[in-house]
């Protein structure tokens, strides 16, 4: 028997309204997947009967979105739901010169994660960094191990590729997405002299969260 915690017995008694005997699924979101039938719908303390249990290993391909915040918290709370949905593996919010400043609450931010992880019937949860400054991105130990790093940017020339042709079977990859003013030359400059290549996201300029976006459908999609 498992009593689940306030937020999830609220969510399956009161949103979903589902009853005593019926079943559902649930996840740690550490690849933990559980087939379990409700004893017990109460609202605060939900109880749940486990009838099978599965472990499914980390995705073999694993992107780390590095995306400028943004002054709007709604663009942002919708491509990490987006950007979860597709399966990315790590998001790290970027403050870049030009970034617009805004509050990053992040129990917020791992709630729209979990949901969307949920939603998509997935069973990992991208892990969801607290925004760090783009001069101390390339110091963070989960970044200085991923082999292949690219950058976007809106500068003409020194774009080598477009995206899915740079990203194509990559088994772990950054992409960094800057913010609605782009990079500043001497940020692309000190990406790049970190093994950065910089890549064209299309021929169109780009909102930050759409490009983001591009870039994650150029690894998942073009593979």
């Amino acid at each position: 028997m498992l009593t689940l915690d306030e937020n999830s017995s609220r969510h399956i008694a009161q949103v979903l309204r589902m009853q005593a005997g019926e079943r559902l699924q649930l996840t740690n979101g550490e690849g933990v997947l559980l087939t379990a039938v409700i004893t017990d719908a109460h609202k605060k303390h939900c109880q749940v009967r486990i009838e099978e249990t599965q472990t499914f290993p980390v995705a073999a391909r694993q992107l780390t979105l590095c995306v400028s915040l943004l002054k709007n918290a709604a663009r942002i709370e919708w491509l990490l739901e987006k950007a979860t949905e597709m399966g990315v593996h790590r998001i790290v919010p970027l403050l870049t010169h030009r970034t617009v400043r805004e509050k990053f609450r992040m129990d917020r931010m791992q709630g729209i994660l979990t949901s969307a992880m949920l939603q998509s019937q997935q069973c990992w949860l991208p892990q969801l960094k607290e925004p760090v400054v783009f001069e101390d991105l390339f110091n963070q130990p989960y970044i200085k191990s991923i082999p292949h790093r690219f950058i976007a940017h809106c500068i003409p020339g020194g774009r080598e590729e477009w995206i899915h042709q740079s990203l194509a079977e990559k088994a772990e990859a950054m992409i960094l997405i800057g913010p609605e003013g782009d990079f500043t030359p001497g940020e692309i400059k000190e990406a790049i002299a970190q093994g950065c290549k910089a890549v064209a996201l299309g021929p169109n300029r780009l909102r930050t969260e759409t490009a983001a976006m591009a870039a994650v459908a150029g690894y998942y999609l073009h593979s």
